[in-house]
């Protein structure tokens, strides 16, 4: 049973994925250790992690062989565990296999596995935490949040972020879907009616951009105006250290294997400047060893 939470086979279901999800994992793993051996002795009254899209809890890259904790388990066997697991997904076999392999863990009464739709039990969730929050005021040491989006398309709706940063302290990870987004603009672009960019943006103005790149041949900038676009709307919620004008390039892109076509960035917001200190200190280098210049 102990294999449950290795990063080996174990028998029950597992996700595959291309080599890119190594990086994205070791940038995770790296924040949630900094995050929790730095204040995992704090008196806050709750550590809560938060994974919206939680999978199955391990990921199988064939291209390598090897097997890889997913995210739930990697916050689950962090050196500093946190108070309080909340994970969520919509596929009744990958909670089941993902509740199997926690129920292992010597802090399994902490954790929750939901089966839903993430934009709506993230309301559940929030409330849960505001709960607490709300027996003592709101401010320093009432609860300190770190919820780790990361759908495989564009599941994520903007409604969703908002409602995370209701909390005094969330600090979040964002899978940006730059290739999904690709895919997916042109058509939104056209219609009339809502769509999940609609969605993901959380309203229509990422149309106005759009429009001013949709007919160039190149569109290396497009991305760029709409990750500020978005950071800037993080702002609004709070999270001051999601953007800064003297800064850019902190949103580390994960790319394709073979023809290293950007598929996905992850984009990092906190309310306090300590978080944005932990996150640069992860992002100075990749999986491989890798600098990069921020």
């Amino acid at each position: 049973m102990q294999a449950y939470l290795q990063a080996e086979n174990d028998g029950l279901p597992i996700r595959e994925f291309g080599p890119w999800v190594a990086e994205k994992l070791d940038y995770l793993k790296r924040y949630i250790n900094i995050f929790e051996t730095s204040m995992h002795d704090k008196p806050w009254r709750r550590r809560c992690y938060i994974d919206l899209f939680a999978g199955c809890g391990k990921c199988y890259v064939p291209a390598s062989g090897r097997v890889y904790l997913g995210s739930p388990l990697l916050s689950l066997t962090a050196s500093h565990p946190f108070t309080d697991y909340f994970f969520v997904d919509s596929n009744r076999g990958n909670i089941d296999a993902l509740q199997r392999r926690c129920s292992v863990s010597p802090v399994y009464d902490r954790v929750r596995c939901l089966l839903g739709d993430s934009n709506l039990l993230v309301h559940d969730i929030v409330n849960d935490i505001l709960a607490v929050d709300s027996e003592r005021i709101q401010g320093k040491w009432s609860s300190l949040n770190l919820a780790f989006l990361d759908p495989d398309g564009l599941e994520l709706q903007w409604q969703t972020v908002a409602m995370l940063a209701q909390p005094y302290r969330m600090d979040l990870i964002i899978h940006y879907p730059q290739m999904g987004l690709n895919r997916c603009m042109g058509q939104a672009f056209e219609a009339e009616e809502k769509t999940a960019v609609d969605l993901f943006f959380g309203g229509t103005e990422w149309r106005q951009i759009y429009e001013r790149w949709k007919n160039r041949p190149r569109r290396f900038g497009l991305h760029r105006q709409l990750m500020d676009y978005y950071k800037e709307r993080l702002q609004d919620l709070g999270y001051k250290e999601a953007f800064r004008d003297d800064e850019v390039g902190d949103e580390p892109l994960i790319r394709n294997a073979k023809k290293r076509a950007p598929l996905y960035r992850l984009l990092f917001a906190s309310k306090h400047p300590l978080g944005r200190e932990f996150w640069e200190k992860v992002i100075r280098r990749d999986v491989y060893g890798q600098g990069r210049l921020l």
